[in-house]
């Protein structure tokens, strides 16, 4: 069935399935016709089955199931009796439909044959029950070929002009668009081994897949990951022993463990199109409540998850589609007023990335109207007016996340409850996952959620703390990073009391795993280390090194939910159990990056607050950033003058008379070069601000790039402003940013300058 189409397979395992029920039940209900759930449960399975073929566009299919289901409506509303005439022509009509679907598993089409003589024997049965069922049907009416020939033999006679086909009852159900499943308990296809590639064509569709309860299927994951346990304990200790035939004995139970994990995990891999099946028909009701036009695109479709994380994100995904049709995209006359098409696009996309799956739900709306987020946000006391002022674009994006934000104007049955994005964040990060979120203003919002193939077996890095063993799952790891000797006390600095480590030229903020769990006092043994192991993790959209004491082995752990004695602590995430029998702790690498403040819900990214600028000031030395010129020229800048490093994107630069100007925090922030000169930028440059404030003006004083911030002399014995010295091997120059902006600024007045 390679290639066959995935939908018509799922059609010919359930109709196959449904058939041999309804053989079944058709027969028992010979022996008790007036057995109504049966009869009702006979003419569902044939509803579904004429409803699927239409929407599949088999019409022969559809026209024979017609006719039978149109006799099945008085049987079920009990004016018409079962009888044994009647139970030739149901069953006959089970064999046509078998027949139909035998060729279309064969050939993709329907077949030559015709039912013609089937269809007026039902539809024949059909006004004899208009007429009373008194006596016999066979007796009277019946057409002499249908009483001469079986139901079964139909195909035989002559073919036969097709009338047209009777309307269906008033009170039979239209045709659904999609088939329900016809049975009660939730199964998984599971290919079965049908052995050399011609036995597989020889073989029906039912003899190559295999339906099983979920529950089973589950209860085997389970045992699977037992025995994935018991064989990490093995090859542990077969590592001890030299015994060559132990060895290979372990090598091999590694090998067949392997491959029946990999199996028995591609049992429960589902494409995530089962999670957006009904994603346009919630945008298209949407839409239209709104009074909007939507398009939905997909990509990746195919893409496969474990079912677990399969149905866990379900419900936020559908949080987040009608998030994007009420509040993101516009309406059709706002959008044709600001150029763009009427009806709006949604887009859904998944991928496979790094051993994750990454799902992007991008609108081209109107974007997040930040300026409204902040003023909710202080009207709701969630931050301070002077947090908000200091948030960036992204900062302020992210608080549409926290729990009882809305920024609706009304509540309606659609928004404006505060509930629905905090819930879809909740969910996604209890089941490993990210969720991020950006906006471009007037050009739409797209939402990014990274979540792990699978939770039940992962790949981890087993690090060592305080003699106890931790697990860190591999999807959070970018690198390793080692510190021996003086490097260990040299190459670590503190930023404002923060631990930093420059890896290539960034400086990565430094977690203690020691301290995060409470075993030692902050910093209490960092000066006494001789080395120093960092594992660089990844949290959301930051990178971190958490410092531990040693890292052990790599090998894939079984995950265990936490027990309730850890379960509301955030630095875990659940446990497992190591090759030695004991059990380890797996870390929460979120949980660790919000508890330590590597993320928090809101990052005041100021450099400077007022007490580090006053003690900036004071002592033999101060606070300096130090920057870099495109042409190589370093400068230095004291931290006390600078409110905040920005990065903006050359597309962000716009032009207001002979200057460059960027809308900055809802205002305008004229660009100014550092060394003067012309101020044009390259396509797709970032460039990196010296944000400068004084008074109630600000100015964004363009640099090449930040080098570090050091802690040097910037004035001479009697108190007097160095013009150069020597930093770090370089001949640096001191810059007073009150002055860069007066020779470029002709109104303004040095004095206003804070620093």
């Amino acid at each position: 069935m390679e290639g066959f189409d995935e939908v018509i397979t799922e059609f010919l395992v359930e109709s196959y399935e449904s058939l041999d029920q309804l053989d079944s039940d058709l027969l028992a209900l010979e022996d008790a016709p007036e057995d109504r759930d049966r009869l009702a449960s006979i003419f569902r399975t044939v509803h579904t089955i004429k409803g699927t073929s239409g929407f599949l566009a088999l019409p022969k299919l559809e026209r024979v199931a017609h006719v039978g289901e149109n006799l099945l409506v008085p049987l079920r509303d009990g004016d018409l009796r079962l009888n044994s005439d009647i139970a030739d022509g149901l069953l006959g009509m089970v064999d046509a439909i078998r027949d139909i679907l035998g060729h279309v598993e064969g050939s993709g089409a329907e077949g030559d044959k015709d039912y013609a003589e089937l269809v007026e024997k039902l539809q024949a049965l059909l006004e004899e029950g208009k007429f009373g069922n008194d006596k016999d049907a066979s007796s009277e009416n019946a057409p002499a070929a249908a009483a001469e020939q079986p139901a079964d033999t139909d195909t035989t006679v002559e073919p036969a002009a097709q009338p047209e086909p009777e309307e269906a009852p008033v009170d039979a159900p239209e045709p659904v668009t999609q088939a329900p499943t016809p049975v009660a308990t939730p199964k998984a296809e599971v290919p079965a081994d049908s052995g050399s590639e011609s036995n597989e064509r020889s073989h029906s569709v039912t003899d190559s897949t295999v339906r099983i309860d979920v529950e089973l299927l589950d209860r085997l994951m389970n045992l699977v990951g037992e025995l994935v346990l018991s064989r990490n304990q093995i090859l542990q200790f077969c590592g001890e022993t030299e015994d060559a035939t132990m060895i290979a004995a372990s090598q091999r139970l590694n090998l067949i463990t392997t491959e029946l994990q990999e199996g028995v995990m591609k049992t429960r891999m589902q494409p995530i199109r089962k999670a957006w099946s009904k994603l346009p028909r919630v945008v298209r009701d949407l839409s239209a409540t709104c009074g909007k036009k939507v398009e939905v695109r997909m990509e990746g479709e195919d893409t496969e998850l474990d079912k677990t994380i399969l149905e866990a994100i379900k419900d936020p995904l559908t949080h987040i589609v009608r998030n994007s049709v009420d509040h993101g995209i516009e309406p059709p006359e706002t959008r044709t007023a600001n150029g763009k098409r009427d009806e709006g696009i949604l887009f859904l996309r998944a991928f496979h990335e790094g051993g994750q799956v990454n799902i992007e739900i991008a609108d081209d709306g109107g974007g997040v109207n930040t300026e409204r987020v902040r003023e909710k946000a202080i009207e709701n006391g969630i931050v301070s007016a002077e947090q908000a002022a200091t948030m960036n674009e992204r900062e302020l994006t992210s608080l549409i996340l926290l729990p009882g934000f809305s920024t609706a104007a009304a509540v309606t049955n659609v928004s404006g409850r505060g509930v629905g994005m905090d819930v879809v964040k909740t969910n996604i990060e209890r089941i490993g996952g990210t969720l991020d979120i950006q906006s471009t203003p007037g050009k739409g919002t797209t939402l990014r959620i990274k979540i792990p193939l699978t939770l039940a077996i992962v790949p981890a890095l087993i690090v060592k703390t305080d003699s106890d063993q931790y697990a860190i799952p591999q999807v959070n790891l970018l690198e390793l990073v080692r510190l021996e000797g003086s490097r260990a006390q040299e190459e670590i600095e503190f930023i404002h009391n923060v631990p930093v480590y420059r890896l290539r030229e960034n400086l990565l903020p430094l977690v203690y795993l020691d301290e995060q769990l409470g075993l030692v006092p902050t910093r209490q043994r960092h000066d006494e280390r001789h080395s120093v192991n960092i594992v660089v993790l990844q949290a959301e959209d930051r990178q971190f090194g958490l410092v531990v004491d040693a890292i052990t082995d790599t090998q894939e752990i079984v995950v265990k939910p936490p027990g309730p004695h850890i379960k509301n602590i955030p630095a875990y995430a659940g446990t497992t159990i190591m090759g030695d029998g004991t059990v380890a702790l797996i870390l929460d690498v979120i949980g660790i990056a919000q508890k330590s403040g590597v993320l928090t819900e809101h990052r005041d990214r100021s450099l400077v607050d007022k007490d580090a600028a006053e003690n900036s000031r004071s002592g033999d030395s101060e606070s300096l950033l130090i920057v870099e010129s495109d042409d190589g020229l370093r400068s230095a800048i004291r931290l006390s003058t600078v409110s905040r490093l920005e990065t903006f994107a050359t597309g962000q630069v716009e032009q207001s008379g002979h200057s460059s100007v960027v809308q900055y925090r809802g205002e305008i922030l004229p660009l100014l070069q550092l060394g003067g000169g012309c101020s044009s930028y390259g396509e797709d440059e970032d460039l990196h601000t010296v944000v400068y404030t004084a008074g109630d003006r600000s100015f964004g004083v363009v640099v090449g790039k930040i080098v570090d911030i050091v802690h040097e002399p910037a004035s001479d014995a009697e108190g007097n402003l160095l013009s150069r010295t020597v930093i770090q091997e370089r001949v640096t120059e001191f810059v007073d940013l009150s002055e860069v902006v007066a020779r470029a600024v002709p109104d303004f007045d040095p004095q206003w300058s804070a620093a």
